[in-house]
């Protein structure tokens, strides 16, 4: 079958399903929303439009939606597109907790629809580039891997201000953050999840948070997230026993680090510096640390929509299951359970 897609809510996102869905054979059936300019923009793009989501999920010519609305409107439209017959892609979160994805995944499976999230930044090449670290031992026993995304844009705008629409970072980023480690080790259990959330700039949702996953491979994972740290730390960096990645930002500028013949052989003695005497912080002579370019990695958010394309012709399973999507929800809750009692929570 041909995917004839519907996109519910034409912003932003919906207008980037719109641009970027076609490139893997997928046809534009239809995009509504409830603002006339956006409705404008849809007639301007050449599609037919709808204000009304159900009747969009009426119209026979679409057999595939994805819900580019806020969070908290995705249940409610999942399961209606499910009872109307349709398979349904919703952006991320997929639902704004465990409880609700639970729902929307039994609406689905009682309808016979496909139903996935859109975790589009599973094909960031930054990302599978530590993954690919990882995945060939690159780095020997990794021991560290810290994921960091700084902004000094500061204020977050519309409906991700508010709380009860399902505004804050955890939900915005952090869904990303998480999903990337864990898709990073699938195999690795979480032991436990402690977590550091405030609010700096934001009186009612979220803009800083640390998580710490202590996973059962001896990987300790760092995730950090701010909308106002105004010098940016690295993007990626993940540390082992045989080298050191960083990966600056997601133009994927960066190096392999690793130990040189020379700072091996000298031997051990005590230096003055400005920290006082040191053997083990002393400065690193020349040649002692020696550089290596960062694999190459071949990606396209696109690989996204072949693959659903895939799974409904039966040629392939999704590459975003939805058990996953409930671990990482079940990881942001154990996040918010942690942040708020001050402890870490024991957790696989």
């Amino acid at each position: 079958m041909k995917i004839k897609l519907g996109i519910i809510g034409y912003g932003g996102m919906g207008k980037w399903h719109a641009a970027n869905a076609p490139r893997a054979g997928v046809e534009i059936a239809a995009v509504c929303d409830i603002e006339k300019e956006k409705i404008d923009q849809g007639i301007a793009d050449g599609f037919k439009t709808y204000t009304n989501a159900e009747d969009l999920l009426k119209d026979p010519d679409v057999n595939t939606v994805v819900l580019t609305v806020p969070n908290h409107l995705h249940k409610e439209m999942c399961i209606k597109a499910a009872k109307a017959g349709k398979h349904v892609i919703t952006e991320k979160p997929a639902a704004m907790n465990v409880a609700e994805l639970d729902e929307m995944e039994a609406a689905c499976k009682e309808a016979g629809v496909f139903f996935t999230s859109h975790q589009n930044r599973r094909w960031d090449r930054d990302m599978l580039i530590v993954k690919k670290a990882y995945d060939e031992g690159m780095l020997g026993k990794i021991f560290t891997i810290e994921s960091k995304l700084h902004s000094g844009n500061g204020y977050m705008h519309e409906w991700h201000l508010y709380k009860k629409y399902g505004g804050g970072m955890i939900y915005d980023w952090g869904v990303h953050l998480i999903d990337q480690i864990l898709f990073m080790m699938p195999d690795a259990k979480i032991k436990s999840i402690y977590a550091d959330i405030k609010n700096v700039l934001h009186d009612e949702v979220d803009d800083y948070f640390k998580i710490i996953l202590k996973m059962d491979n001896d990987i300790t994972v760092h995730i950090e997230l701010s909308t106002y740290i105004l010098e940016y730390q690295p993007r990626w960096l993940a540390a082992g026993d045989k080298g050191t990645m960083i990966v600056k930002s997601f133009g994927c500028d960066g190096n392999i680090y690793r130990t040189g013949q020379l700072l091996e052989k000298l031997p051990p003695q005590i230096t003055e510096t400005v920290a006082g005497p040191t053997r083990q912080f002393a400065p690193v002579p020349p040649g002692g640390i020696v550089t290596e370019p960062l694999p190459e990695v071949e990606t396209d958010w696109v690989d996204f929509y072949k693959n659903v394309d895939g799974v409904l012709n039966g040629r392939e399973t999704s590459k975003i299951k939805i058990s996953e999507v409930r671990r990482v929800l079940s990881v942001m809750e154990a996040a918010w359970e942690s942040s708020n009692t001050g402890k870490a929570v024991l957790f696989e």
